[in-house]
């Protein structure tokens, strides 16, 4: 068996410009990698016949508790068997979910990812970080950044990744009860004309070190409008974070978990206690 660490993440800063041919985004994005993580089992299955197990169609056993529907780790693992030409035996996959779904943190992806590094493993290790990108750009926008998890600037339509440095902080999330779907805040980006023509990753790069102070005044997110058109309770969410102290209160990605920016795991200790019973405190994980 091999357990990997799926780390959430947080969109510091995300720009989305015009859609692509492929009909995607182009984005520009300040990921931070989180402490926040599931955990993730992949060992060999019982099933050499290549019958489907509990995750769906295909040879592999996908077991999330507490999720159901789709899982993009199943299909992470059809992407690779693909490009192993079928060299893959049938695995089992154990999800121990402590990101909550469909959240805009990127819990999906994540796992998705470590499925990738921990089947490529007990295969021998025959694809290098660069092919894992690649088979990751197939299964999701988000699954790339996450074959390696650091603080990144992520360009192109999530497949261009750039690890950079970021200052210490600590986050309280808020999440919901109920996801909002990607596809229907990015519609719904479109509709109101929240994104923009022009991207600047350059102003990412040299954002992300400055100090802490510096860097909150600056989050931004071009889908947020977007998740409070269709959320708009989570305005007051924001205002409660801002009202505890949070140099910086955003949504994260396409919602609808918000976060506030702290200076300390203290502070954001304190704050946490004053807000939702929802709320979560983590801080930025270290970097390899």
């Amino acid at each position: 068996m091999i357990r990997e660490t799926a780390p959430a993440k947080v969109n510091l800063v995300l720009q989305v410009g015009d859609v692509r041919a492929d009909g995607l985004h182009e984005l520009c994005s300040l990921f931070a990698s989180l402490e926040l993580a599931d955990d993730v089992a992949v060992e060999l299955g019982d099933d050499p016949s290549g019958d489907a197990g509990s995750g769906g169609a295909g040879p592999d056993e996908i077991r999330c508790p507490g999720v159901t529907g789709p899982n993009l780790a199943s299909r992470a693992l059809d992407e690779l068997r693909t490009a192993l030409a079928g060299n893959l035996p049938p695995l089992r996959v154990t999800i121990d979910k402590r990101i909550p779904v469909a959240a805009g943190l990127g819990g999906g992806s994540a796992d998705a990812a470590a499925v990738l590094r921990a089947a490529n493993r007990l295969a021998g290790d025959p694809l290098d970080a660069g092919a894992l990108r690649r088979i990751g750009e197939r299964v999701g926008a988000d699954v790339p950044s996450q074959v390696d998890p650091r603080h990144a600037l992520v360009t192109g339509a999530g497949e261009n990744v750039e690890p950079l440095g970021l200052p210490p902080m600590a986050l309280v999330l808020i999440s919901q009860d109920e996801g909002l779907s990607t596809a229907d805040v990015y519609r719904a980006a479109d509709e109101i004309g929240s994104t923009r023509t022009l991207l600047d990753p350059a102003a990412l790069r040299a954002l992300a070190a400055r100090p802490l102070a510096e860097l909150a005044g600056a989050l931004e997110n071009d889908l947020e409008p977007a998740a409070l058109h269709l959320r708009p309770a989570l305005s007051s969410e924001l205002a409660a974070l801002r009202s505890a102290g949070a140099l910086a209160a955003r949504v994260t990605g396409s919602g609808p978990t918000t976060f506030g920016v702290f200076p300390d795991r203290q502070t954001a200790d304190q704050a946490a206690a004053a807000l939702s019973s929802k709320s979560v405190v983590t801080a930025l994980r270290r970097q390899p």
